[in-house]
């Protein structure tokens, strides 16, 4: 057995030292998704989002609201309290906030006080996703929103997804920007053998990090073949776009079609799958999933085939990661990792995320966000 040089440990330690990790500490000037709007209602919805703990409900109009999720008087929370129109009345000592957040009545005495209260974050509602933004308000602006115009699209079919993943963020955006895994952890699902090693083209940009991988020609798995006609075709191609968007949003899009026909012969199926990464933790994860379609809009068959095949990859990433996860948790001080050409585009998005990190907690640096603001 060939044993690592100590140059190389040292190397491969050095680089890994500019990359995020499951310890670098989250970055809170961005947006992230909270819920499904279709989560939140008139129940008081306790969620932690980066580490923060939060209540989220809706006003009697039917405004979403979040508030931290803590009475300014006991830090009790405040989702295990009840509404009184759009007022929280605590559950411990009865202290009323109002959807701003405001303090507003102390029942054991006659004067509220005045400028107390616990935070309001700011959450704006898209389509089928409420989004928040948990770290300086001033800077939340609306424009920066990375939201997907395709998933409230008439000429769309989409279909919606939740895992609680036992993982951390920075593992799941490295597992989405090298998708040579499909051939081995998706084996038994959307990989096929000839994944691993089909060219790719890649496009690194501060921030945006894309890249395409052409398959072709290959036969497609069942959940493709099936739902294109394309089953059994062993012409097909299979173009797939892996993009890093932002800190909460991954996107992958998709292009089968029959490589033996012209351009003006062929017809082309598209797809898009939204991967909404919210860490909860430093090894946990919200992980919102939307799904869609530009084909059979109308075949509800064929939606919820699609769907149960989809959904059963995407538990094998979160089965997956999260006995990475595990791993993480007790490596020894021997461990170091290598990486290879393919990690190229995951380690640019590791290196960024370090960065905004780093840029965020730092008073030498201004945020990018703040120079724009």
């Amino acid at each position: 057995m060939t044993l690592p040089s100590e140059h190389l440990i040292a190397s491969s330690r050095k680089a890994s030292g500019q990359m995020a990790d499951r310890d670098t500490p989250f970055i809170f000037n961005e947006w992230y998704v909270a819920a499904f709007s279709s989560e939140v209602g008139r129940e008081l919805k306790p969620r932690t989002l980066l580490g923060k703990h939060v209540v989220l409900y809706r006003t009697l109009a039917g405004e979403a609201v979040a508030l931290e999720d803590r009475c300014a008087h006991r830090s009790f929370p405040l989702s295990r309290s009840h509404l009184d129109g759009d007022t929280i009345v605590c559950g411990y000592h009865g202290f009323r906030y109002n959807e701003a957040g405001d303090l507003i009545d102390v029942p054991s005495q006659k004067a509220c006080p005045k400028g107390i209260g616990v935070r309001r974050y700011r959450l704006v509602e898209k389509g089928p996703l409420l989004w928040i933004w948990l770290g300086d308000q001033a800077l939340a602006d609306e424009a920066r929103l990375p939201h997907q115009p395709w998933i409230e699209a008439a000429d769309w079919e989409c279909s919606t997804g939740y895992f609680h993943h036992p993982g951390n963020y920075v593992s799941m955006h490295e597992n989405l920007m090298d998708l040579t895994h499909l051939t081995f952890l998706h084996a038994a699902t959307i990989g096929t053998p000839d994944y691993a090693s089909a060219p790719f083209k890649l496009d690194l940009k501060e921030g945006h990090y894309k890249l395409i991988r052409e398959v072709v020609p290959t036969t497609l798995s069942p959940v493709w073949g099936k739902t294109t006609g394309l089953d059994g075709c062993n012409t097909a191609a299979r173009i797939v776009t892996s993009e890093f968007l932002s800190p909460g949003l991954h996107r992958v899009s998709v292009t089968f079609y029959d490589s033996a026909l012209s351009p003006g012969q062929r017809s082309e199926y598209h797809i898009h799958t939204a991967h909404i990464l919210t860490p909860e933790t430093a090894g946990t994860m919200h992980y919102f999933i939307v799904h869609g379609r530009d084909f059979a809009q109308h075949d509800t068959q064929l939606g919820d085939f699609m769907h149960e095949q989809l959904f059963a990859a995407f538990n094998e990433d979160v089965e997956g990661l999260g006995a990475l996860e595990q791993r993480l948790g007790d490596i020894d001080d021997g461990h170091y990792e290598i990486s290879v050409a393919s990690d190229a585009p995951a380690v640019a998005t590791r290196i960024y995320l370090k960065k905004r990190a780093t840029q965020e907690r730092s008073p030498l640096h201004a945020s990018p966000l703040a120079a724009k603001a």
